[in-house]
Formats: structure tokens, C-alpha cells, sequence
């Protein structure tokens, strides 16, 4: 017989007890949407921390100043004054997997515009921030070296802050007033949204390093920290060896000093992440997957009873000349259809679970083309292995008992 045949008959014989085959497929459903729901959730989760790595910037490290120690209290990290924009120079010119770099410094002011006020984060970087975070400029243009040089009173402003200062107008060119000295707008850049820990990004004012280190930090000479950006994605852990051996040298540590800096590799942090995820999102599919074995069992008790129902019909097929492998292929095909059809259901099931969980819950959730046909091929997958016992039970008959049963 064909294939088509086949399923025609499979279908035939699952039609007559449309309930019993509805209900038996109920586990396979649940089960499958189940896998496809949780593997979804966390997928997006997955996804959602590459965007938020990504949007720090591609193949960056972040290096900070260390932490200092005062008659036994330590201070937080960013607390000793040990870096220098020279250290990050330094660090472009001799360390061979570093691309680019910047030296940062930041401080919260009120800023005004004519009416209108906003209190913001201003964040000093060098004219190389835009690479070094992937973070395009809209309108205008961001600072150049010159004005970095120079200490120059000039913003690029975060979207946040033009809707708050300027209600739709053009910023460019205006006059913004950040604790009460005059700064010239220049640039707008691109919205970046809130990060994964509720942060808005583009509630930023962008200046010059130098210009947040003389006009509001007193003319100091340290920085905080700084951003840096090796050749490669597999660069950064060369990079971050190279940094941590040529900050020691400058900062004259003897092998005995711990560091006065520490050297932070996104590529760690985006991988610790995901391998949580992974683990999160390997727990949660293989607690829905219970419902799946439940599933197969179910089809196993039916098919089961199937046999026993259709003992006469299995004797009279043999007696017309159909040979056990005939009937374990039709009875397999009953038990592989029962499966697909609820996995089919099932796969509906957990697409719309995972649009309904994004839409009322705001959690981020990609169903992946990977999940659907593996869970489809593992319902036809239960279908066989489920199915084999009683389609084996139904093809080792003996026909003239099949005959006899009633």
C-alpha cells in the first residue's frame, strides 16, 4: 500500500472514536506547547541580553580605576586615583589587540533650556564613542579630537533629553546651560531604549572628557574609567591581558601588589549570561517535556485498547492475505498521525503562549524555526515509540484466534 492509503486508513480508524482520539491527544498537545512556550521565553531572554551587550558595544572591555583601602575600610570600585587618559593611549599605542579607546568621566546636573529644566547624567568620552558603542549620531555630528583637546563646551544629547528641553523643536545649534555654564548642542543620537536593568540610555548629555574633568570635576587628572574596543570578538580575552600587564608596568606594582584597576570583558559577562539562560531554559523544557512522556503513555493505553477493539478486524486482514508487517505499519501509522496531528495542535498552542506572554506580560520571547520542526519531529518521535509495542502486539496474532475473538 502507499503512503497515502495508508494515512487514509489512519485516519478512517481515528475518526470513529473522534473523542477518545481528541482526548488522547489532549497530553501531546499541552505537552508540546508546553516545550515550545518555555523554550521561547527563553530564547528571548537569550536574545534580549546579546542586544543589551551589543549595545555597550562591540568586542568592548570597560576598565576601571581600583578600589582604595583607608585604615581598613575599602571604598567601592572607581574609588583609588590611579588611571590616566595617558594610560589609555598608552594602551592604543602598545597593546596590540586594542583597536580603539576613551577615557571616561561622568557627573549628574541640572541642565536648562530657556523654560524648561531636566536633571541628567553628563558623560565625557573622546571623539571615538560612537564606534566604540555602536551608537549612531542622528543629527548634527558628535565631537571631534579638536574639541576634545581644547576642553570645549559643546553636547550630544540623548533623545530623552530633547524631548524633555526642546518639546519636538531642533536642538542643533542651541544653548543648553549645564550648572550654569553654557553649552552649545551640536549632535542628537540614536534611541537606544532601557537596558536590562531598567535604565534609559538615552537620558544622556555626551561632552568632551576633558570638559566634565575641568568644568565640573575641579581640574582633575584621573579618570574614573574608560571603554575599550579590541580588533576582534575573540581579541578581547588577548586584549584584556595585554591591558592588565601594560597597567601594571605604568603603576610600577610589584608581583606581590594586587591590581589598582580592574579590567571587565563584556565577552564573559554576555557568556555567563547566556550559559544561564541556557541552563534556565533546559530546566523549564525538561519539566514541560513530563507532559510530553504523559502524552506518549496515553497513546500507548489507546492504542492498547485499539488492538484488543480490533482483534477480529486484524484477523480477517491476515486471513485476506495481509502479512504482520502490513498490520505493524498500520497501526504504527495510526499511533504517528495521532502524535503529528497533536504536535500540529500543540505548536499553534505554544506560538500563541508565547505572543499572548509577550503582549500581556512584557517579557521578551522568540520562537525559533530550530524549536518548531524539532518539536514536531519529536511528537512523530513519541508517535514510533509509544506506537511499536501495541502495532507489534497487533502483528504477532495469530489469525485463526483473531477470528475466533469476540
Amino acid at each position: 500500500m502507499s503512503i497515502w492509503v495508508i494515512l487514509k486508513i489512519a485516519l478512517k480508524a481515528l475518526n470513529r472514536n473522534k473523542i477518545r482520539s481528541i482526548l488522547t491527544m489532549l497530553g501531546i498537545i499541552i505537552g508540546v506547547g508546553a516545550v515550545i512556550a518555555m523554550v521561547s521565553l527563553g530564547a528571548g531572554a537569550q536574545r534580549q541580553v546579546q542586544e543589551e551587550i551589543a549595545a555597550m558595544g562591540t568586542n568592548t572591555l570597560q576598565v576601571w580605576s581600583g578600589s582604595m583601602r583607608s585604615f581598613g575600610t575599602r571604598g567601592g570600585s572607581g574609588t583609588m586615583n590611579t588611571l590616566t587618559a595617558e594610560d589609555f593611549e598608552a594602551m592604543l599605542t602598545e597593546c596590540p589587540a586594542v583597536k580603539a579607546v576613551s577615557p571616561s568621566a561622568s557627573t549628574m546636573s541640572q541642565v536648562v533650556f530657556g523654560n524648561q529644566n531636566w536633571n541628567s547624567r553628563v558623560e565625557g568620552y573622546n571623539e571615538q564613542l560612537p564606534d566604540l558603542r555602536s551608537w549612531k549620531v542622528v543629527q548634527g555630528s558628535f565631537f571631534d579630537a579638536g574639541q576634545v583637546n581644547a576642553a570645549a563646551r559643546v553636547a550630544v544629547l540623548g533623545r530623552t533629553v530633547v524631548d524633555e528641553l526642546f518639546d519636538g523643536g531642533d536642538p542643533i545649534g542651541q544653548t543648553i546651560r549645564i550648572k550654569n555654564l553654557p553649552f552649545q548642542v551640536i549632535g542628537v543620537l540614536d534611541k537606544k531604549g532601557y537596558n536590562a536593568w531598567g535604565r534609559d540610555q538615552d537620558d544622556v548629555i555626551m561632552t568632551p572628557y576633558t570638559t566634565v574633568q575641568k568644568k565640573f570635576q575641579g581640574g582633575v587628572l584621573y579618570v574614573q574609567s574608560g571603554i575599550v574596543s579590541a580588533v576582534s570578538a575573540r581579541a578581547t580575552y588577548a586584549a584584556q591581558e595585554q591591558i592588565t600587564e601594560l597597567l601594571r608596568q605604568r603603576h610600577k606594582l610589584t608581583p606581590i601588589q594586587d591590581n589598582d584597576f580592574s579590567v571587565r570583558n563584556l565577552s564573559e559577562i554576555a557568556e555567563a549570561a547566556e550559559s544561564t539562560n541556557r541552563i534556565m531554559t533546559g530546566l523549564l523544557a525538561s519539566i514541560a517535556a513530563v507532559s510530553l512522556l504523559v502524552g506518549g503513555i496515553g497513546i500507548m493505553n489507546i492504542m492498547l485498547v485499539a488492538v484488543s477493539e480490533r482483534t477480529r478486524e486484524i484477523g480477517i486482514r491476515m486471513a485476506i492475505g495481509a502479512r504482520p508487517g502490513h498490520v505493524r505499519i498500520q497501526f504504527l501509522s495510526e499511533s504517528i498521525t495521532l502524535c503529528t496531528l497533536g504536535g500540529i495542535l500543540g505548536l499553534a498552542l505554544g506560538v500563541g503562549s508565547a505572543i499572548g506572554i509577550s503582549r500581556l506580560m512584557g517579557w521578551p520571547t522568540l520562537v525559533s524555526p530550530n524549536s518548531i520542526i524539532i518539536s514536531i519531529v519529536f511528537s512523530a518521535a513519541i508517535g514510533i515509540f509509544f506506537g511499536y509495542y501495541p502495532a507489534h502486539k497487533a502483528a504477532a496474532m495469530d489469525p485463526i484466534e483473531a477470528l475466533r475473538y469476540e
